[in-house]
């Protein structure tokens, strides 16, 4: 992986300015704008309007935090958070920590496949299963990528976001915005149990714990960590690297939740599937939303894939010290979603239940992350400051 050099202190000129330094949380961006948000988020919008929008407020604020100690982490140390793991904890706590993180990886691969699986039965009337294997080499192609280095990598995952982005935005202005109904929403409330329960999937789809592992590893070796004066400005421009990016998976998110109330809760054609809310935009906004929908799927579907793919290398390597190869490791965590879609299970149901069990790996991510990040046995310079773990 190529490295690039760190901005130089001291009146030395910045070489290349804070733009290529930017990049790893955009790949981690990605799991937050992936299928299992489009299910909850469309879900949230089309059944309560405006009612849970704060959620993802919370969620976005929580996400930069996170992926901000992430990233520092990765810059202190030179390691990712599943090596930290290792070599801060007894080896029973790592085995274990590393066998709920590949149940995690499980669950993460059934959410991206079959959401890329249902874009292309909604493009090209595709069956499931074969969207789904489709989607799986499609996270190859992404990978072989990055064998060219960081760079190419990142743009690839960026460019897929920015598909994202432009599916729903056009969705958003053709639909309008009540924005009486979106400051109303800011306000923490609830409306009886479901809707509880509906914000705990928005959290747990929000909040991905096969990035919390991945992002350490994305600035790993990816840059010459230098002084420490040079690491703390490498963390400064990780501070805006991951701001942009969490802002711009969060307006993906509020904006499905927008268009979701402004256009589906209205719609005569159900939605509580990704299949509902698609014949729904193509009702109401016309062939064009509908497109521009399913392809933003597809994009996160394929985006989303990639990057899980790498997580997983990233988790056996950080904990166990083990590779074992690629197209190998692609078919375990494959084997599971290929199972669900063949069974003939509702793909959006499925989304759902996914995103719960990714729920119940947010702590066993972010404790560690948070325990270690507070160390300055570990952190050096920069540890978290009192108000930071607070």
């Amino acid at each position: 992986m190529h490295r690039q050099r760190v901005p130089r202190l001291g009146g030395v000129a910045l070489v290349g300015g804070p733009l290529p330094l930017l990049g790893p949380a955009f790949v981690a961006a990605v799991a937050y704008v992936d299928p299992g948000n489009f299910a909850t988020n469309i879900t949230a919008g089309s059944t309560y309007g405006y009612l849970l929008v704060w959620v993802l407020v919370v969620s976005n604020l929580m996400a930069m935090l996170i992926q901000y100690l992430c990233a520092k982490a990765g810059i202190a140390t030179g390691k990712s958070l599943p090596e930290l793991c290792r070599d801060n904890y007894s080896p029973g706590v790592t085995r274990g920590l590393w066998v709920q993180a590949e149940i995690i990886a499980i669950a993460t691969d059934l959410a991206e496949v079959l959401g890329g699986a249902i874009a292309l039965k909604l493009l090209f009337d595709i069956p499931l299963l074969i969207g789904g294997l489709i989607t799986a080499t499609v996270a190859f192609a992404l990978l072989s990528v990055q064998s060219r280095g960081a760079r190419p990598f990142e743009v690839a995952i960026t460019g897929l976001l920015a598909v994202v982005l432009v599916g729903f935005l056009y969705s958003l202005v053709l639909g309008g915005v009540d924005a009486g109904g979106l400051a109303a929403g800011t306000i923490p409330r609830f409306d009886g149990t479901d809707s509880l329960l509906l914000a705990t999937g928005m959290l747990g789809a929000t909040v991905m714990p096969h990035v919390i592992y991945l992002h350490g590893a994305l600035t790993q070796g990816r840059y010459e960590r230098g002084t420490e004066a040079e690491r703390l400005m490498l963390l400064r421009s990780q501070r805006v690297d991951v701001v942009a990016a969490m802002t711009l998976a969060g307006l993906v998110n509020l904006s499905m939740v927008v268009i979701a109330a402004q256009v589906l809760s209205n719609s005569a054609t159900p939605v509580d599937t990704i299949e509902g809310a698609h014949a729904g935009l193509a009702a109401t906004l016309g062939p064009v939303s509908a497109l521009l929908f399913a392809l933003a799927l597809l994009a996160s579907g394929f985006a989303a894939s990639g990057v899980g793919t790498l997580s997983g290398q990233v988790v056996m390597q950080g904990f166990l010290q083990r590779r074992i190869p690629l197209v190998l490791r692609r078919l375990v965590t494959l084997a599971p979603a290929i199972v669900v879609i063949a069974a003939g299970v509702d793909p959006t149901q499925a989304l759902v239940i996914s995103q719960v069990v990714l729920s119940f790996g947010i702590p066993f991510a972010l404790v560690p992350l948070v325990l270690l990040t507070r160390r300055r046995d570990v952190m050096g310079a920069l540890v978290n400051t009192r108000v930071t773990t607070m």
